[in-house]
This record gives structure tokens, sequence and C-alpha cells, in this order.
């Protein structure tokens, strides 16, 4: 292997992972169409002091086989040119316990010693195997999982008492504006009254042109119209009767009168002496 960085090369070329399997079984196995499943796959290669290092991702079949050192050692499969011998390409790799080339072991000591420092953490014996350790980290996440949960309901208003607030923007929105257009309606109701009030007192001379805009907005008050219409029912034809043709009233005939009305509709403060 005088050339590691080759390998690498070639590897990354071929964009796919390499097999691992038991005793070599995709090259014994495979051809005779029998059964060779994959104990791991080498998602990634590299070169350290001029040796080939490949990370796999285990099977849990396998993984827990290497826990257990049921299996120790890998066994390349690799072609070479037969000029030189040198190796120009791995092809796959396979888990043995009588490997040809004297490789470095798998589960070591050391390895061991990192897990320690997990199960630790995780509050496991040192001893732990790699299933008590997937299995004490997915109940970690779980109880985490769970604990959002009930974070995320608690956060949840309850329905019978709140309501999310654009819903109660958009009712509150609607009330105003079906306020509004009931006060519009009323508004134009009352004009509309006000004037027809007013029309009844010019044509029956109660009242004069001059004073209408007085009379309009003394009925615009609060209970202006209803002490207008009172007004009217005992207040005398100052002017006679409006003419039953286009013109001008006639003017009146005694301006006294004319005081009398305006003081009934509206009279004066009292002053003490």
């Amino acid at each position: 292997l005088p050339n590691p960085d080759s390998l690498l090369t070639e590897f990354t070329a071929r964009n796919k992972p390499l097999v691992v399997d038991w005793e070599h079984s995709s090259e014994h196995r495979a051809p005779q169409g029998l059964d060779a499943p994959a104990a791991g796959w080498i998602d990634r290669l590299e070169s350290r002091n001029n040796a080939i290092w490949g990370h796999v991702e285990w099977t849990p079949k396998a993984a827990q086989q290497i826990t257990a050192k049921e299996y120790r050692f890998l066994s390349p499969v690799f072609t070479y040119a037969k000029t030189g011998n040198q190796i120009v390409a791995l092809v796959s790799a396979g888990l043995t316990n009588q490997p040809n080339l004297n490789l470095t072991a798998l589960n070591q000591e050391q390895t061991r010693m990192d897990l320690s420092a997990i199960c630790a953490a995780l509050g496991l014996d040192a001893g732990a195997d790699i299933a008590a350790i997937v299995a004490a980290i997915k109940a970690l996440k779980s109880e985490g999982e769970s604990e959002d949960t009930v974070a995320a309901n608690r956060r949840q208003p309850d329905l019978d008492k709140f309501i999310p607030r654009p819903d109660y923007d958009a009712a509150l929105s609607r009330a105003a504006n079906a306020e509004q257009k009931l006060a519009d309606i009323a508004t134009a109701q009352l004009n509309q009254a006000i004037e027809t009030a007013l029309n009844v007192a010019l044509n029956a001379g109660q009242i004069c042109p001059a004073t209408v805009e007085f009379y309009r907005a003394g009925c615009q008050k609060d209970g202006g119209l209803e002490a207008f219409n009172s007004f009217l029912k005992a207040a005398p034809s100052v002017l006679g009767a409006a003419p039953s043709v286009a013109g001008t009233p006639p003017a009146p005939s005694d301006d006294a009168v004319i005081v009398h009305a305006f003081n009934r509709f509206n009279p004066p403060a009292r002053v003490a002496a």
C-alpha cells in the first residue's frame, strides 16, 4: 500500500458505501444466490499514518456481537495489481475471528473506558453494554418529549375561558362596526324626523323660515325633538298657514307673538335680583 490516498480517491469516485458482512458471505454465499446480509456499512475512509481507517455504521445485531466480543476482527477484501502487488481498491470487509492480516482488533479496552463515561452520565453501571446504553438514551429522549408535551399542554389555554386574540379582535371589530351602523341609522332617522317636524311647523305657520336653524339645533340635543313636538302642540299659528302656492310666507303682524313662541321652546334662565 505505497499510496493510501489513491484508495480514498477510488472510494470517493465509487460514491457508495462498502459492505461489511459476516465471514465474507458477500464473496462466498452471494454468488450462489444465498443470503449475505450486511453487518454494517463503511461510509467514510481516512488515511492515518499510511494506513486506511474506515467509519462503519453497524447494524444492531453486529453492534451487539462486537460489544459482546463475539466478533473481534475485520478482514478486508481488495483488488491489487499483479505487478508489484499494489492494492488499488477496497471491495468489502468481513467480520471474522481468523483474519489473514494482522489488523487492529475491534472492541478495544479504551473503547470500554469511553463507554464507561457515557454510562456514568446515563446513571448506568460502568459495564453496561451497548443495548443498555441505547435503551437508556431512548428512555431519556422519550421522557424529554413527554415533558415537552406536558409543558405545551400547560401553555395551551382553556378554550372555555379564553379565545385566541385574533378571534377576539375580529369579534370586537365586527361589534364596533355594527354599533356604528346602528348609530348611523339612528342619526339618519332622527334627522328625517326633525326635518318632518320642521316642515310641519313651517306649513302650519308655527315657526318662520328665519328660525328654522335655531329649532333644528335644539332638536339635535337629547330630548330636543320631543320638546319641539310638545311645543308645537300648544303653539299658535303666528304666521298663518303656509300658502298653497310657492312664495314667501306673509310677514308676522305681531313680533311679540314670535318672541313668545321662542321663549316657550327655549325659556330664558332665571337670574336672581
